[in-house]
């Protein structure tokens, strides 16, 4: 595994920056080791939902974990606003960092990552291969 650390500036779209990322490396699979940071919008897709739910206001990343692979990424955050309430669910596009992300991304060359439609969940799930 090569290990990677990222950091994130404000106003940057937390998906969409490690989904960039993600497709510029030469590995096709990789995965969150730790990741701390500030946001100020969340948007997330609650358990069972169809559509994401929009949080406002000044939050901290309590955690993120997943895997990444050039064709996307399967993420799940918890955060916890000024109150200390938590939420979690998963990580969607336009959740907005508020001071910083520091991120370490664990990088898995021997293998190739990809998204693939579960007939039987219906979603794009993990589809897990060794490389040549």
């Amino acid at each position: 595994m090569k290990v990677v650390p990222l950091r994130l500036q404000p106003g940057a779209d937390l998906r969409g920056a490690l989904d960039a990322w993600m497709g510029k490396q030469e590995a096709q699979a990789g995965c969150l080791i730790s990741a701390v940071g500030s946001l100020s919008v969340a948007e997330l897709r609650l358990a069972g939902a169809s559509e994401a739910t929009v949080i406002l206001g000044d939050l901290e990343i309590l955690s993120l974990s997943g895997t990444l692979s050039r064709d996307g990424a399967h993420l799940h955050i918890s955060v916890a606003n000024s109150n200390g309430a938590v939420l979690g669910g998963h990580l969607c596009p336009g959740s907005l960092v508020r001071t910083t992300a520091e991120l370490v991304i664990g990088l898995l060359p021997e293998w190739r990552f990809r998204r693939e439609l579960d007939p039987t969940t219906g979603y794009a799930e993990l589809g897990i291969s060794q490389r040549d």
